[in-house]
């Protein structure tokens, strides 16, 4: 029971900080009329707001997991609360789109450090039929996140004031590291450290269905982001919502559907995968190819039902593929550096988004989004049938690491 109780605690405290990471980022999406109004932005330099941070966050994610792998694996997670806390801050001190981008990609940098560490931590200390649910429900904190970022930065920006509101997320931050340092200090999470066989120099994973996943996840990545990135800009200005309401429609109804697919999948996949070693592998693919097309149908209607309608579907569809996606990796790799894989496969999404979001703002007058958001649509049904064609006739059971 001892043993039991130490691995979920270990989620439970890092829950909370993956939370706190994705309200950071995405709050700045929710501002983006205040961003054109005060400081001037334009459309392509919105567009960067999320690219700049994406593009760094992603570049970052190798050497980050390696780092994760050969240090104290929870030391690294305060440590990175603390410093994108600052990042915070500096945005909110900003006066000129210069400056505002400049501390986004700072915080690019210190979230960087957070997940190849998260992921390596609970990896090894989930092994075998609890992998999928501990890493889903890290993973669900992602949902939760990003509704109360989105909200928070349109309230924020409709009642307190930008600024003020990401000076209030600094505290936050800051205070919760302080929480989680002391946690782990009183009581040490399973994993903290690498074991010495994973200490070794990290390579980059072999196998054929590892990159194969790879390059479906980082197609998915491309609609997920334009999604957060400009979804309550595209609510503000075809329905008329304000701040607020664009911030957490936009978010809202994607998010807490996809909270019950991560924790529905999560489960399920940890059963199948009893029965069918590519259990979690198969569950992703479907999210992957399904989730897609009601991507692309969000931006393309032109009523507030069908809308969402089509956000319901599209976050309960891809929470199979959120909740399972890096559980999945990790079945096709026999590399033991977990938060080196995991790395890498984080930065496969993180490129992909960053394009796809600057894209976005430098197409949104010409392409329009939901042109743009149809070609990649296409493009994630395509690599999501090959992955699971490679997946159904080459999949081998790989031995897992020991922590």
């Amino acid at each position: 029971m001892k043993r039991f109780s130490s691995r979920w605690w270990v989620v439970a405290c890092l829950w909370v900080a993956f939370a706190l990471n994705y309200i950071d980022r995405q709050a700045a999406f929710s501002i983006f009329p205040v961003l054109q109004k005060e400081l001037g932005f334009s459309y392509s330099q919105l567009g960067l707001v999320g690219s700049m941070f994406i593009w760094v966050y992603a570049l970052c994610m190798p050497l980050a997991g390696y780092i994760a792998d050969l240090t104290r694996r929870d030391l690294l997670i305060v440590a990175s609360m603390v410093l994108w806390s600052v990042a915070t801050l500096g945005t909110a001190l900003s006066h000129a789109p210069v400056s505002f981008l400049a501390w986004r990609s700072v915080m690019g940098v210190t979230e960087a450090l957070y997940y190849p560490a998260a992921v390596g931590l609970l990896a090894a200390a989930h092994l075998g039929p609890t992998r999928s649910r501990a890493l889903g429900i890290h993973q669900s904190a992602q949902m939760m996140g990003v509704v109360a970022g989105g909200w928070f930065g349109g309230w924020a920006g409709d009642h307190i004031g930008w600024r003020e509101g990401f000076g209030l997320l600094f505290l936050i931050g800051v205070a919760y590291a302080a929480v989680l340092l002391v946690v782990f200090r009183w009581r040490p999470a399973a994993g903290g450290k690498a074991p010495q066989a994973e200490r070794l120099p990290s390579r980059l994973p072999r196998s054929s269905l590892f990159w194969a996943l790879l390059l479906v996840y980082g197609s998915f990545c491309a609609i997920q982001w334009i999604v957060y990135a400009w979804l309550p800009d595209h609510l503000y200005e075809r329905f008329r919502y304000s701040l607020t309401a664009s911030g957490f429609n936009a978010t809202a109804f994607i998010q807490f559907t996809c909270l019950v697919g991560v924790v529905m999948g999560a489960w399920l996949a940890d059963r199948l995968v009893r029965r069918v070693p590519a259990g979690r592998l198969y569950l992703a693919g479907v999210g992957f190819l399904l989730s897609a097309p009601c991507a692309y149908l969000m931006f393309a209607v032109s009523s507030v039902g069908e809308f969402r309608f089509f956000a319901l579907l599209f976050g309960l569809i891809s929470g199979l593929n959120v909740g399972n996606g890096i559980a999945a990796a990790y079945d096709t790799v026999t590399d033991k550096n977990y938060s080196f894989s995991g790395g890498v496969y984080n930065m496969a999404g993180g490129v992909s988004a960053a394009v796809a979001m600057w894209l976005a703002g430098a197409l949104k007058q010409t392409l329009g989004l939901s042109g743009l958001m149809a070609i990649s649509a296409a493009v994630t049904v395509a690599s999501a049938v090959l992955f699971l064609v490679m997946t159904w006739r080459g999949f081998q059971p790989q031995p897992q690491a020991a922590a």
